[in-house]
C-alpha cells in the first residue's frame, strides 16, 4: 500500500507534465483533481476528450497504487469512456475512481468525472490496469470496495 504523500511525490517525479493533484487515497479508490484552463478546451468551450480520458486514467492508477504499493509497471490495457454531459470551461474536473477488483495480474476500476461543485457527472469511465508479474500480489486475488 502507498499513501497519498507517497504517490503524490511518485507522479510529481515520474510524470512532471501531469497538471493532475490527488486529493485522496484509500479504501480502494482515489479522487483527483485537474485544472481547466485554455489549454484543455476544444472549439466550442468544452473540456477536450483527450483531457478527461486522462485525468481518468491518472484517478484510476493513483486508486491502484493505493492499494498495491508503487508499481511504475503497471500499465492501462483498456479504457472505455462514456461522455454524458458538457464539462464547464471554467471549473476543475474532479475524477473519483473505485477499484472494483484488484486481482493477480489485473486491476479493474470505474471513475467518475465531474464538473467541480457539480452533482452530475460529465463523464463515466470503465479502465483495466495490468500488473506486472511478482508485484502487487494478492493471494487469491480478491474484491475491493469502499469510497
Amino acid at each position: 500500500m502507498a499513501s497519498k504523500d507517497e504517490i503524490a511525490a511518485f507522479i510529481a517525479a515520474e510524470f512532471p507534465q501531469t497538471r493532475c493533484v490527488v486529493e485522496a487515497v484509500g479504501e480502494g479508490g482515489a479522487t483527483v483533481s485537474h485544472p481547466v484552463g485554455p489549454g484543455e478546451l476544444r472549439p466550442g468551450g468544452t473540456v477536450s476528450g483527450p483531457m478527461l480520458m486522462g485525468v481518468a486514467d491518472v484517478a484510476l492508477y493513483v486508486a491502484i497504487l493505493g492499494v498495491i504499493g508503487i508499481v511504475p509497471l503497471a500499465v492501462t490495457t483498456s479504457l472505455t469512456i462514456n461522455f454524458l454531459r458538457k464539462p464547464t470551461a471554467d471549473r476543475r474536473i474532479i475524477a473519483r475512481c473505485r477499484l472494483l477488483k484488484v486481482g493477480r495480474a489485473l486491476a479493474i476500476g470505474e471513475v467518475s468525472l465531474y464538473s467541480e461543485g457539480l452533482d452530475e457527472p460529465v463523464a463515466h469511465v470503465v479502465g483495466t490496469y495490468s500488473i506486472p508479474p511478482g508485484e502487487g500480489r494478492r493471494e487469491g486475488g480478491g474484491t475491493v470496495t469502499g469510497t
